[in-house]
């Protein structure tokens, strides 16, 4: 488990675990902004449309004008990041660090781009 020293980042991780809690989904997700600002969401899993939580949360930053990501979270119960999660992050995020926490919000793992391809 990693130390969360960053306050940035605890904000992030609470946006994800109160997605997550608000639509009982399998995980939620938040991305801060290259300003700043952050955007939540959770699994969407519909007939027509299936996002993973990071996939959703990538997708609110990328239709409200963000021009790159400096760090995600995700919590689930899954002891990995989705691929198709990571990639998503890194279209929008090269750079960005991504945080996998637990239902209670601990950090277990920090990934960052040279380490998660």
């Amino acid at each position: 488990m990693q130390d969360q020293a960053d306050p940035e980042d605890a904000k992030i991780v609470t946006l994800a675990r109160s997605a997550r809690a608000r639509t009982g989904a399998p995980e939620g997700a938040a991305v801060r902004d290259s300003d700043g600002r952050t955007y939540a969401a959770a699994t969407v899993a519909l007939p027509s449309l299936a996002l993973t939580a990071l996939q959703a949360a990538v997708a609110a930053a990328v239709s409200s004008g963000a021009a790159g990501l400096e760090a995600a979270a995700v919590v689930t119960g899954s002891d990995s990041v989705d691929p198709a999660s990571l990639a998503a992050v890194r279209d929008l995020g090269p750079t960005a660090h991504v945080l996998r926490a637990d239902a209670s919000g601990t950090v277990i793992e920090t990934l960052h781009p040279e380490t998660s391809k």
